[in-house]
């Protein structure tokens, strides 16, 4: 997608001369969009050619992973399965396979889902209407926001992990946004937002790209910053956090682990697998009965009545 430049507003002034946002955000909306026109990724599903089936991969596969890792997934996915139809005729365990190790494999089997939705729904085109979208299976707010922005150009305030620290360091004047996503934070994305559609979606993905490679969680390149002089957390002098722990998540050892180690079995294999191969796997059998049958639960594996195992639907 290209974003729209927004119309160059003046910014107000203190009476040392240092701008401040004005109430219209205009100052933000415009160095930001300005910023992201000459230094924006070039990704596969900014490109036009991506179309909106393009752009809704893309949303489904970055959720909790980088770029880097969903760029080779994401390009052998549009090639094997150009459009929602052709995802929507194979079988869901083909969809989980072709994920890989991209990890939460759960979202393959939905974005699968809401291909079949767009195929029997929508003669096979990604709607354009972001009631449309959110009625989809696997599609919350954000991933309908996100097409309906990204593809469409519409106005709608999209938020994810990057925008919200960008908002809340700019705006709010705090290091990091709360651990979810709040009433106050979706009010003041709304309030942030461009009347102008194209704007506003320009506005969307600059802000996202602002946050993954400027206003990062760990070392934040304010000096490059298009807003550094406008950001509330710079001008309080940068406090440090004062909410709860930030935790990161732990994989080692856990179901997580373990269900990654057998779905990858699984994901490997040419023919259903014996009770046998999957309990080489991992040493501790309760954990990996537990495992097992959590996988089963969300539909990523099946049991076959001689005992075996295979993805769903595999052939």
């Amino acid at each position: 997608m290209t974003a729209t430049t927004a119309t160059t507003a003046t910014d107000t002034s203190t009476a040392t001369g240092a701008p401040t946002p004005a109430d219209d955000h205009t100052a933000l909306h415009s160095r930001v969009i300005e910023w992201f026109g000459k230094h924006a990724r070039d990704l596969p599903w900014r490109r036009p050619e991506a179309g909106a089936w393009g752009v809704m991969v893309s949303e489904f596969m970055l959720q909790q992973t980088p770029v880097n890792r969903v760029l080779p997934v994401y390009e052998e996915w549009l090639r094997r399965w150009p459009r929602p139809a052709d995802l929507a005729a194979d079988a869901p365990g083909e969809a989980v396979r072709a994920w890989g190790r991209l990890g939460y494999p759960r979202r393959a089997l939905r974005l699968h889902s809401a291909a079949a939705a767009i195929a029997e729904r929508h003669g096979g085109e990604v709607p354009t209407d972001h009631h449309q979208l959110l009625a989809l299976p696997g599609v919350g707010e954000y991933t309908a926001a996100a097409v309906a922005s990204f593809a469409y150009g519409q106005r709608h305030a999209v938020l994810d992990t990057n925008v919200r620290r960008v908002f809340a360091r700019a705006v709010t004047g705090t290091q990091f946004p709360p651990n979810a996503t709040t009433a106050a934070e979706r009010k003041l994305a709304r309030m942030l937002l461009p009347e102008e559609p194209a704007t506003a979606a320009g506005w969307a993905a600059a802000t996202m790209e602002l946050g993954a490679l400027l206003c990062t969680a760990r070392t934040p390149g304010c000096e490059r910053c298009p807003i550094a002089d406008l950001c509330a957390w710079r001008r309080a002098g940068s406090p440090p956090h004062e909410g709860p722990a930030r935790r990161g998540q732990t994989y080692a050892g856990t179901d997580r682990q373990v269900r990654g180690k057998l779905l990858a079995v699984l994901r490997e294999a040419v023919a259903p697998v014996p009770q046998s191969v999957l309990d080489r796997v991992w040493h501790d059998p309760e954990q990996r009965a537990r495992a097992l049958s959590g996988l089963l639960t969300d539909g990523l594996a099946e049991r076959l009545p001689d005992g075996r195992y295979r993805l769903p639907g595999a052939r």
